[in-house]
């Protein structure tokens, strides 16, 4: 089997042959799945050992003070014959990986072979491709936790020791410094535990990404915004915790824990930065300083962790073990999002080119993931399921006029967007809005001319009179609510997303086939966008395969939006991705096929490429820490010697025999919903087909669903038909 390992006198990094280790009684052997470059101990590492000799003394001090006392008992003669002989061996790396259970040996019987396990330890979880691992260093991943997630389970325990030395109570106040990976996971512990969070970081990246992820602010610690966020939130008084998850040579980080900490708050050291306790100011503020020993209780003890020989619960209640599970556990539950924290996924036989880029500076990383050749994990996971629709219909409604509609949700994008069209539209009666707090419904009544507003869902669903009901509320609401609509019988506009998941799309379509009622339509109005329209019929048809490039130039969102709650509305793209994924498939006229999603940096930024029958590609960037003077959207399709281009629904241009340039649209673009709600109305009306096929909604939302399992799976996943 192959293995990283790394000869701390040259420095060499290597990726060697070594044979497959044992499987002992009271462990498991595991192949690695993911393992996860700790890109703070890691790197520190392989940056030592090419440092010259002096280097290394001056760097660690500690074993300086070992060989002097091995001199003074042994000599100099052998004790530099045991130094250079330790130096000059291969060492290796890793402490933190997921895999497969291969092997059981003895006295093991809570996992069997198959199980995926998250295990911890810096001789057992190791970048190789088999290890084994003693049972206190592993733990059973929980159902639906992605492996590339589950391999964050050590560092995760890290950070999650360190929060509990730290004692924090719900509504307190903590600062966080250092923002790389344990300081992010411990920013998103914190916030899951109810504590406001303040960061400090010198990489503007890295306290944007922290805000996103929970914080309350974030700044550099050399500027006065950290020291301004404290007091603001403290009323002056200071933050009850600070957390040291820096490294480096630096004493700032203990001198600004002592300025911003309250009067007996707790100073608890995570990483390993330097620390000059500034006497008096720990002294007249009595701060309580706590360190954090690695993964939990256990650790460094050969019993626990070797022999197996757990604590009573009752005494201890957090080991490494629990903390591991624990971790894994939030993990799982959308608690504690790590995928944000992936800023590249290399195969492993590129490891060694791996380390080199990071040490050169050439890869900024928060987190980086070894992915292995071969393991049964990924062999099961490239397919999301496109399910095919199969419903007998019921009779089509007889045309009717006035149209009567019903609004579920009168947030922004209902009051700015859909509403103002449709109260202006002749033959169309606004009957009811139906919200969660009676205000918001009752300013839509106004507003808008809606005849009742209310807070029964029920009520509305079981009135005959309504022919059609928009659903326009928070992303985790929309498949239920459509379900019960067309089970009500009832026509359905759902703006995006349908679903988040693919139980979720099952349970519409499950629905759909149910009531015989396939009368529905998703918000992708980007097809219906006049520009667009004319730009596509300009086009013309084509003969040969596409290549369609969309950038997505979403910006930031503002802290508190409701859209960065990924644990319960999903992902941002997962919630908008839909409207570009439409678009691309209606410009090629096809559903994709494959889709391969990567996200290049520690951030929302994504790259999807689909893939489509006829080998025509679409490649969506969706960022969002481009500038806010660059346009929303550009797009240009490409293909038999012609090419279409929009710039942000403004200004399309065709290149063919003639070029075509369209006039300048007004400031207000328009893209499309005002045509969109007119085709949904006419089909409503009249009876006829809806102006999308259900079939293609299916299919975007899948693709859509796809990007995020080809994110945590870091391969292409097939849009396959029914499973």
């Amino acid at each position: 089997m192959k293995q990283v390992v790394q000869n701390y006198k040259s420095g060499e990094l290597a990726l060697l042959d070594v044979p497959v280790p044992g499987c002992k009684p009271g462990g498991v052997l595991v192949r690695s799945a993911f393992s996860l470059i700790s890109t703070g101990t890691e790197l520190m590492k392989v940056s030592e050992a090419g440092m010259s000799m002096v280097g290394k003394a001056r760097s660690r001090p500690d074993q300086v003070a070992k060989v002097m006392q091995s001199v003074a008992t042994n000599g100099v003669p052998a004790t530099y014959r045991k130094v250079m002989g330790k130096l000059d061996s291969y060492t290796p790396l890793g402490y933190s990986l997921c895999g497969v259970v291969e092997q059981v040996g003895a006295g093991i019987d809570d996992v069997k072979v198959g199980d995926l396990v998250a295990c911890a330890g810096n001789e057992h979880a190791l970048h190789a491709e088999l290890n084994w691992v003693p049972k206190n260093l592993y733990a059973p991943v929980p159902d639906g936790l992605a492996p590339r997630h589950a391999a964050f389970g050590t560092v995760g325990s890290i950070a999650m020791q360190g929060v509990r030395q730290g004692e924090s109570q719900l509504g307190e106040v903590a600062l966080v410094i250092g923002l790389g990976l344990i300081g992010q996971l411990v920013v998103q512990l914190l916030a899951a535990s109810g504590v406001r969070v303040v960061g400090a970081d010198p990489d503007p990246v890295r306290c944007e990404l922290a805000q996103r992820l929970g914080a309350a602010a974030c700044g550099d610690p050399a500027s006065a915004a950290v020291e301004a966020a404290v007091a603001e939130l403290t009323d002056g008084h200071g933050v009850d915790q600070v957390y040291l998850a820096a490294g480096g040579g630096s004493n700032q980080p203990v001198e600004l824990a002592a300025r911003l900490c309250r009067d007996r708050g707790r100073v608890v050291d995570i990483g390993k930065c330097r620390l000059d306790l500034p006497w008096n100011a720990y002294y007249e503020k009595e701060l309580d300083v706590r360190f954090s020993r690695s993964y939990g209780p256990g650790r460094y003890d050969p019993e626990y962790e070797l022999e197996g020989r757990d604590y009573p619960i009752g005494y201890v209640r957090w080991t490494e073990r629990r903390n591991l599970a624990c971790f894994l556990d939030l993990v799982a539950r959308g608690r504690v999002d790590v995928e944000p924290l992936i800023s590249h996924v290399a195969d492993f036989d590129e490891a060694v080119e791996t380390y080199q880029r990071l040490k050169d500076g050439e890869l900024k990383a928060v987190a980086v993931l070894f992915r292995y050749p071969d393991q049964a994990v990924e062999a099961e996971a490239p397919a999301v399921a496109v399910p095919t629709v199969n419903v007998k219909r019921s009779p089509a409604r007889a045309a009717k006029t006035p149209v009567r509609l019903a609004f579920v949700g009168a947030g922004n994008y209902a009051t700015s967007m859909l509403l103002p069209h449709l109260a202006q539209r002749d033959g169309v009666d606004l009957s009811t809005v139906v919200t969660t707090t009676a205000l918001s419904g009752a300013n839509a009544q106004r507003k808008f001319g809606f005849a009742e507003a209310t807070t029964d869902l029920d009520a509305v669903l079981g009135d005959k009179s309504i022919d059609a009901v928009f659903v326009v509320t928070r992303h985790s609401s929309h498949a239920e609510l459509t379900r019960k609509a067309l089970l009500a019988g009832k026509t359905v506009f759902v703006e995006k997303p349908l679903a988040l998941s693919e139980d979720e799309l099952a349970g519409v379509l499950a629905a759909v086939e149910e009531s015989g009622n396939d009368r529905l339509q998703v918000g992708f109005n980007r097809r219906f966008a006049p520009l667009l329209l004319e730009a596509r019929e300009r086009f013309g048809a084509r003969t040969g395969p596409a290549n369609l490039r969309y950038l997505v130039n979403a910006g930031r969102l503002q802290h508190g939006s409701w859209y960065l709650q990924q644990g319960s509305e999903g992902s941002r793209f997962a919630g908008e991705g839909g409207h570009f994924i439409d678009t691309a498939s209606w410009l090629l006229d096809a559903d994709p096929v494959s889709v391969y999603a990567v996200a290049p940096t520690g951030n929302e930024d994504l790259q999807v490429v689909l893939r489509y029958p006829d080998g025509s590609t679409a490649t969506i960037s969706y960022v969002t820490t481009g500038p806010a003077s660059l346009p929303k959207e550009t797009l240009d399709l490409v293909a038999d010697g012609k090419a279409l281009r929009l710039d942000d629904f403004v200004r399309a241009t065709v290149y063919g025999r003639k070029k075509w340039v369209s006039s300048r649209l007004p400031k207000a673009r328009d893209k499309g919903q005002n045509a969109e709600l007119a085709a949904f109305i006419k089909a409503v009306r009249t009876g006829g087909p809806m102006p999308v096929p259900l079939q293609s909604l299916v299919a975007t939302t899948a693709a859509t669903l796809a990007v995020q399992a080809g994110l945590a799976g870091g391969a292409p996943v097939t849009l396959a038909g029914p499973r």
